[in-house]
């Protein structure tokens, strides 16, 4: 496997970083995970502007261009010899001197990597969800970016993997479920497709706007609120949302079984034709 960093096409094992690199020390970085079919990038707009707006927020200087990273993605791709998969990209805000302090941090370190696209086979059968021990902060602004730092997930998705569980769900401290360990949460309530709002601490995901995005197309009712796990187990469906595999259904909550809604199905199809056609959009 090839990857870019810092400007130069390397093999995986050339592919190294300092130790004293900011984002292996502290965490002090952002992350984007891009799906890709048909070797372009599904949504990239959409991932760029939500790592431009995390840059700023830590005070990151882009070492590049959106059209210049486009490039370097798309060549990376054809590079890999990879029709569909996931690209990573970690931008980190490169080595300073030792301690908190972001001083003399003045040189980010930008990696990207592909990853091939995930078996799809293992979103036939609707997930295990476990309700995870660890709490997300309410109106956290960090939430609304992909940070380096992720010890909430982690340690939920270790949850999940203890008890034989697909995915983790998180709440957050006004005790309202706010997404899972790595995707975005959605339930079916009195025929609306609900989501929990941003400022619960969900993280803005790009398929989440898709989703709701495919609702509005569709003319479903869709709806932000708070919920908790009780209503979650009592609702019409439940259904999560990430760029790996699109939309995948709930089976069961804690060993409760969940309802299965026909529309969850719907969406997930109509989602997948979205990709398949903006990217063979993109090629011609």
């Amino acid at each position: 496997m090839q990857v870019f960093i810092n400007g130069q096409f390397v093999t995986e094992e050339q592919a190294t970083v300092s130790v004293f690199d900011r984002s292996f020390l502290y965490g002090d970085g952002l992350f984007e995970t891009l799906y890709f079919a048909n070797r372009v990038v599904f949504r990239f707009a959409a991932h760029w502007e939500r790592l431009v707006a995390g840059a700023a927020f830590l005070k990151v200087v882009l070492p590049y261009s959106g059209a210049e990273i486009r490039r370097h993605m798309d060549e990376l791709i054809q590079r890999n010899r990879t029709t569909n998969g996931l690209l990573r990209l970690t931008l980190s805000r490169g080595v300073g001197v030792r301690g908190y302090s972001p001083s003399g941090a003045n040189k980010p370190t930008l990696v990207m990597s592909v990853h091939p696209a995930p078996d799809r086979s293992a979103i036939q059968t609707p997930w295990k969800l476990v309700t995870s021990s660890f709490r997300l902060p309410a109106n956290e602004p960090l939430a609304l970016f992909k940070t380096c730092n992720k010890l909430p997930q982690v340690l939920a998705r270790a949850e999940a993997d203890a008890s034989g569980a697909q995915e983790a769900l998180l709440l957050n401290t006004d005790g309202n479920v706010v997404e899972a360990s790595s995707s975005n949460l959605f339930w079916m309530e009195n025929a609306s497709v609900c989501t929990a709002p941003l400022s619960s601490g969900v993280l803005a995901g790009v398929t989440r706007s898709v989703v709701l995005e495919l609702c509005a197309q569709r003319g479903l009712k869709a709806c932000e609120k708070a919920v908790t796990t009780s209503e979650l187990r009592g609702s019409d469906g439940v259904f999560l949302s990430l760029s790996s595999f699109g939309i995948v259904a709930a089976g069961s909550l804690d060993g409760v079984p969940l309802k299965q809604h026909a529309m969850i199905n719907d969406l997930r199809e109509i989602y997948w034709q979205r990709v398949n056609q903006e990217t063979l959009s993109a090629r011609s």
